[in-house]
């Protein structure tokens, strides 16, 4: 895994993200990401090395090691660093292609018409949605592998023995020990209790996103208070003029009958 093209992909989330999203983020690298590259690689390096069983038939070892442990916790672990940062790409990809629409339209129409977009990375319209179905996402993802790794181990410690039984080519039952056992489940413990702080920090952000959503439709709703529309009407001269300009230049056709621009404004609706 390319750890510094992660780091990068973190940072570039970081300035579209609410409070609560930057403590997320740094959660997620300090306390996860790090642990992960520092700690858990080298104590799970040899697992399979060492895991000793008390036979020497043929193949038992492996056999044992792949029935208790189908899925290494270092390798789960990695998929869910993994998918629970993926959704944070559908913002930055939605930010990208409000960017994109407004030079097309800085191009097309000149500077001194009004902008499609006050702020591209503002959290309105389409962007709001994309921004929550991130936030649900991660929260999916992050149950879905505690639920995992509660379930593929029998619960999240880690014990000193297995038994290993009816399991061809293993005769009877055979005892196998885990190495490390002690350390693995201290790393494990931290890294369930590191998913848990971001599950709530998401949760609290979903909420926020809602709740600041829901004031915002109330103010929108209030009559407007003595609001001067002489900015609006300047836009729209000045747009006027530019279309004025394109129609001289031979650009723009005039409307039969008429003597406004067949091309009309841009719609404003943000997307």
């Amino acid at each position: 895994m390319d750890w510094k093209t992660f780091q990068a992909l973190l940072s570039g989330v970081n300035k579209y993200s609410t409070a609560f999203g930057r403590i997320w983020l740094s959660v997620v690298f300090v306390f996860r990401v790090l642990v992960y590259v520092v700690a858990a690689e080298r104590v799970w390096r040899d697992e399979q090395k060492d895991f000793d069983c008390n036979t020497k038939q043929p193949g038992c070892t492996n056999v044992c090691y792949d029935h208790f442990f189908p899925i290494s916790n270092i390798r789960l672990w990695a998929l869910q660093l993994i998918f629970v940062t993926c959704p944070s790409l559908l913002v930055i990809l939605h930010v990208a292609y409000r960017e994109e629409r407004e030079r097309k339209h800085r191009l097309k129409h000149g500077d001194q018409c009004a902008k499609l977009y006050d702020n591209t990375g503002k959290k309105h319209g389409g962007l709001w949605w994309t921004y929550l179905f991130s936030l649900i996402f991660k929260l999916i993802i992050e149950f879905l592998f505690l639920y995992l790794l509660h379930t593929l181990w029998y619960g999240f410690g880690m014990p000193r023995l297995v038994q290993c039984t009816n399991v061809a080519p293993c005769p009877n039952t055979v005892d196998c020990y885990i190495a490390r056992p002690t350390e693995k489940k201290v790393l494990t413990y931290f890294m369930v209790g590191a998913s848990a702080v971001c599950i709530v920090l998401t949760i609290c952000e979903i909420c926020y996103l809602i709740f600041h959503r829901i004031l915002r439709g109330r103010s929108k709703n209030r009559p407007p208070g003595g609001h001067s529309p002489a900015s609006s009407t300047s836009q729209a001269s000045t747009c006027h003029r530019h279309h004025k300009l394109l129609v001289e230049a031979g650009e723009l056709e005039l409307d039969p009958g008429s003597d406004k621009p067949c091309a009309s404004a841009p719609s404003m609706t943000p997307i």
